[in-house]
């Protein structure tokens, strides 16, 4: 594994059928060229991803819709004119250039542009589409710095292009336009309210919805266990992981900064303070739960914010991370 900030060496890495993690303004990715089989197939090895859950194709500023999907409606254009380059991934019918891969067999592909300068920098000199999940083992926490993905995948990483801390701290939010309507399948980076002033409300996904990644019932799951609840709840929640887990158990409280004045007596060993907008929130979100695997925690109760703006993508993400472990379901 190599590490550092040299573009032309990541992008050699990836005309080489390599793997590259990279920055973008939401987490890092792990990138490989979203033509090749050969190279996406490492990208599934690597994470311990199941083969049919798709690629996001990471795609520079300066490349052309049609490239990459076919049959692209005028809201897919409209919405990749206004809100690209940023957190937003369009699911659209896929065009020859993207490997069966890396869509998990899939007709449909999601296609973004990040906001990320480094990452910008690395997709216009590989001069390709790069298909990128999140650079970390399936289902854990996604990695929000270098050494976040160093400590997952190690040596299965030829290239960590190191471009410090991301910005957003969440996944892009996922819109569905292959179907005539527009469906929020993923919340995410980019609120709600700002792609609906644009083209309207957002539908609800249904069974007829492409495949999407981070949408499992359990996923962005550290190894402690994750109990998600109001903030009215909280004190409660933390009196029974309490009683549950006896003297040796570790329950820390995972909450905005606000809210955690108003309980001076919680029974918990540690509390960890967020901020109390939601776009902190999000930002400190994955750092700070990696952080309490670290220390050793059993159960985090973490504190539900409300679910608008970009509270609806951490409600979205704690609630996953407090779903049924895949050994549990």
């Amino acid at each position: 594994m190599k590490r550092g900030t040299d573009i032309a060496e990541a992008a050699r890495v990836l005309r080489a059928g390599g793997l590259v993690a990279f920055p973008t303004e939401t987490v890092y990715g792990l990138g490989a060229d979203a033509s090749s089989d050969a190279a996406v197939a490492r990208i599934f090895a690597a994470k311990g991803r199941p083969r049919a859950h798709p690629l996001i194709v990471h795609l520079a500023p300066e490349a052309q819709l049609d490239d990459w999907a076919i049959e692209v409606p005028e809201a897919a254009r409209t919405l990749a004119a206004k809100l690209w380059p940023g957190p937003l991934t369009i699911i659209l019918a896929r065009g020859p250039r993207v490997s069966l891969a890396t869509t998990g067999g899939s007709p449909t592909v999601g296609l973004r542009v990040p906001a990320h300068p480094m990452a910008q920098e690395l997709l216009r000199a590989f001069g390709g589409g790069v298909a990128a999940p999140s650079a970390n083992r399936f289902g854990a926490v996604s990695p929000t710095t270098a050494d976040h993905v160093a400590s997952d995948l190690g040596h299965d990483v030829d290239y960590i292009l190191d471009g410090g801390a991301c910005g957003v701290g969440v996944e892009s939010t996922i819109v569905d336009l292959s179907r005539g309507r527009a469906v929020l399948l993923r919340p995410g980076g980019l609120a709600r309210e700002t792609i609906e002033a644009i083209i309207g409300p957002l539908g609800i996904a249904d069974e007829e919805a492409p495949a999407a990644p981070g949408t499992l019932a359990s996923h962005y799951a550290p190894r402690a266990r994750v109990i998600a609840v109001q903030l009215h709840d909280v004190p409660r929640a933390v009196a029974e992981a309490r009683t549950s887990l006896g003297a040796d158990g570790v329950v820390a409280v995972l909450a905005p900064e606000g809210a955690v004045e108003a309980w001076p007596e919680l029974a918990a060993d540690l509390v960890v303070r967020l901020p109390d907008d939601v776009e902190g929130m999000a930002h400190s979100l994955y750092a700070a739960l990696r952080d309490l695997d670290e220390l050793g925690v059993n159960v985090v109760i973490a504190a539900l914010p409300p679910a608008s703006g970009l509270g609806e993508a951490v409600v979205d993400r704690l609630l996953r991370a407090a779903g049924p472990r895949r050994s549990e379901s």
